[in-house]
């Protein structure tokens, strides 16, 4: 079998999606699952899919025209502002859009007047990530603008947490933007269809004892695909971490030292020579590298540690580990990790559905995958 490759278990999307869908449906919370770190891979999304997710969310358009050309059909959001060079693919393809700017709603509008559509807008908030938003007491002004703007309706509103500062939402935030739900439905006399607390970062929240108010949609990649809690890291209960596990070739295994073999007068020689120490530490040189991923988003194997990657080699110290050239070693991915291996030429996407599995609770942890082949 061809590496570096990416073993993705659909069965256990379609159970970490079921589990998290579960919890929250009790909550009065449906789940947008977002499929952008796997860049719109249709089998994926169609795991989110069978496991409940109410819909799909991408940031890329490219990644919504493979979607629609592997003819998945139900609704597809796109979270990041549409670029005003893609307005008119944006209304054909997606129903909604998140958006902030003026400018880009109006073209939006009439791109969908062209194709006698009305496009959905979700208005963005910034509560504090500073990433995208307008200002919460800019509100009522950015919505009486869509409201005056022809082929587009406002669907709802939203905001974003934990993506460039870190800033983990609170109930305060939750409560806020429940407030300004209510607000805007008090003043324009509609109804908002869409209230979206964030992303895989609100879990803690949403899964907490509060009210969720006004909020009942959220957008989760992380959590559904690695079944993790990104604020914390902690294991979302029931679901697996191994969906998810990346292949790399042993393309050298050997001793070594930085020690010179002898003394020599010529110093570019000497640095040059080198000789093996007695020891149980093996250095493991892999055929993968940042090209290919993010090599510190990867799990180190039982009994190895990081050392070091270049573009196209990652290097591993193992301790009483015998591996062969050719032997090959499993790791388990973080989020970023996941993301450069999906968009990665040169790493192969292999698709498992038929292979029985642990129980969610017993699923390996990341240091149980080192596996010599």
């Amino acid at each position: 079998m061809n590496s570096p490759r990416l073993e993705v278990d659909l069965r256990k999307i379609s159970h970490n999606t079921r589990t998290i869908v579960g919890r929250l449906q009790r909550r009065g919370i449906r789940v947008s699952a977002v499929t952008k770190a796997v860049c719109g891979h249709p089998a994926i999304a169609q795991a989110m899919l069978n496991g409940g997710a109410a819909g799909l969310a991408e940031a890329r358009l490219s990644n919504v025209k493979r979607l629609r050309r592997a003819g998945i059909t139900c609704p597809v959001t796109m979270i990041r502002t549409p670029m005003l060079s893609q307005v008119e693919e944006v209304v054909q393809l997606c129903e909604t859009s998140y958006n902030t700017e003026v400018s880009v709603i109006s073209a939006l509008g009439a791109a969908a007047l062209r194709h006698n559509k009305v496009h959905g807008i979700i208005l963005m908030i910034e509560m504090g990530d500073m990433r995208e938003g307008i200002l919460p007491q800019n509100t009522r002004h950015m919505v009486r603008r869509i409201m005056d703007t022809p082929g587009v309706a406002l669907k709802g509103i939203g905001a974003n947490f934990a993506c460039l500062n870190g800033i983990a939402p609170t109930d305060i935030n939750m409560r806020t933007l429940s407030f300004l739900a209510n607000d805007i439905e008090c003043q324009f006399r509609l109804l908002l269809q869409t209230v979206s607390g964030g992303n895989s970062a609100n879990l803690t929240w949403a899964f907490g004892p509060h009210a969720t108010g006004r909020i009942n949609d959220l957008r989760l990649g992380e959590a559904i695909l690695l079944g993790v809690d990104p604020i914390t890291g902690a294991h979302i209960d029931g679901t697996y971490r191994d969906a998810f596990t990346l292949v790399a070739e042993v393309i050298e295994t050997d001793a070594k030292s930085l020690r010179p073999l002898l003394r020599c007068a010529d110093q570019t020689i000497a640095k040059n020579l080198f000789f093996p120490v007695i020891s149980k530490t093996t250095r493991i040189v892999l055929a993968i590298g940042e090209q290919d991923t993010d090599a510190a988003g990867l799990s180190m194997p039982a009994n190895t540690k990081f050392v070091g990657a270049t573009s196209d080699h990652l290097i591993l110290e193992a301790k009483d580990v015998t591996l062969l050239t050719g032997s090959e070693i499993r790791f388990q991915l973080g989020y970023g990790a996941l993301m450069h291996a999906m968009a990665a030429p040169d790493v192969e996407t292999i698709l498992r559905s038929d292979r029985s599995a642990p129980n969610a609770h017993d699923a390996h942890g990341p240091d149980k995958h080192l596996a010599s082949v």
